[in-house]
């Protein structure tokens, strides 16, 4: 029988995990961009026209859908390498009969340790003081004034999923109760040693409230100058979900009137966040250039679970990781 070949093609540079893993495929033509900057969209267009599968490397600001679907005629399968896939319109490619995977899981520990990370330096202020000594000061530390501990402290974690579950075994390591609030409460609360509460009840308790929702209609915006105006005076904020979840402006607002002791985030709205944005100006918010899965071992099993997504789609078969 002739052998069939599938040409799957990235929209932009993929890990050299991938690279090597669809090396394993003799049937398989990966095409992906290997020049310098990113992939120019002439190039990928051309090459989409011929793909049978698309793998997306997570660049959350280009938007996959309905005609997204029209340049690729021969697609049969999309697979993006990041867990967050709020820039896929998934029903469009429902309709055409498109499945689409992401990567969750694989990033969990990556993702719950820069949360706690994140956490900490809410409570220690270990950027600031760590800029102080750069900064030759190290004399005059009293000026930084004195941290909090995270030990009988309440943590209040929103979105209780895998991600959420790690950060709360990380953060009763340093003695911290944890509360949290789902849409839906967990059967494992015994377990996990955490109480489910109400939205408004962990606004008000939690000293750290830490967001790990997914980006959908009921979360966007989820946390404005209301809620900020519930949460307890110098409680802290930490959001490692997506940026649009919470209003900036509030955010701004409820840091700079001292309501918010401090803020730690991982993901901005918007993003990349501006230089010269507001948020920036204040001293007290730590932000970080969207990293919580930038660490090598994680990227490279996101990379490997993309390839496994792609060759599943490819052979008719259920995607591991298949985003319904």
């Amino acid at each position: 029988m002739e052998q069939k070949f599938f040409k799957v093609v990235a929209n932009g540079k993929p890990r050299q995990a991938a690279v090597e893993k669809f090396k394993e495929y003799p049937e398989i033509d990966f095409v992906y961009w290997q020049g310098p900057g990113r992939m120019p969209p002439a190039y990928f267009e051309e090459q989409l026209a011929e793909a049978d599968a698309v793998y997306s490397v997570g660049a959350l600001r280009d938007p996959l859908g309905a005609d997204f679907i029209e340049k690729a005629p021969h697609l049969k399968v999309l697979a993006q390498a990041s867990v967050g896939y709020d820039n896929i319109d998934v029903a469009a490619f429902r309709a055409a009969g498109i499945p689409v995977g992401n990567t969750p899981g694989v990033l969990v520990d990556a993702v719950a340790d820069l949360t706690y990370a994140l956490i900490l330096d809410c409570q220690r202020h270990l950027v600031a003081a760590a800029a102080h000594v750069k900064n030759g000061t190290w004399g005059q530390r009293k000026a930084l004034g004195l941290g909090s501990d995270l030990a009988q402290k309440t943590l209040g974690i929103v979105g209780m999923g895998d991600i959420g579950s790690a950060v709360a075994k990380r953060a009763q390591a340093s003695h911290m109760k944890v509360i949290y609030h789902n849409r839906h409460q967990r059967t494992d609360d015994e377990a996990l040693g955490v109480r489910y509460v109400g939205f408004e009840e962990l606004l008000s308790t939690a000293d750290v409230i830490v967001v790990a929702v997914t980006l959908n209609p009921s979360t966007l915006g989820l946390f404005g100058h209301k809620e900020f105006a519930r949460m307890k005076k110098g409680a802290a904020f930490v959001n490692i979900s997506r940026g649009k979840v919470v209003d900036s402006a509030a955010l701004y607002d409820a840091l700079k009137s001292g309501h918010l002791s401090h803020a730690g985030l991982d993901v901005t709205d918007p993003e990349p966040l501006p230089g010269d944005h507001p948020l920036l100006t204040l001293d007290n918010i730590t932000v970080t250039p969207h990293i919580a899965s930038a660490t090598t071992e994680t990227r490279d099993a996101m990379a490997l679970l993309t390839v496994a997504n792609i060759m599943a789609g490819l052979k008719g078969q259920p995607l591991p990781a298949q985003i319904k």
